[in-house]
């Protein structure tokens, strides 16, 4: 059996480890943000893709530490050197 397109609210607050809540969801389909939805009838419908996309959208890219950087090249410098 296949796995379904679309996940109804519940499953979306699932997905999202209950961080986001049914409130939140229902101002931002009034607002129009937040992911991309479908009704069916009242039944707000949420593509697994479009879900997948605005996680990706959402995504933050942080950079490396100055001080990791800093390690890296201690080690490095420590692994050229036993050679």
């Amino acid at each position: 059996m296949s796995s379904p397109a679309y996940l109804t609210i519940d499953e979306v607050i699932e997905r999202y480890r209950g961080q986001i809540s049914e409130g939140t969801f229902r101002n931002w389909r009034s607002l129009r943000v937040g992911p991309s939805f479908i009704k069916i009838g009242r039944v707000p419908l949420y593509p697994i893709e479009e879900l997948d996309r605005w996680d990706q959208s959402n995504l933050v890219v942080c950079r490396r530490s100055q001080t990791f950087r800093t390690n890296q090249s201690a080690i490095t410098e420590l692994e050229a050197s036993s050679f």
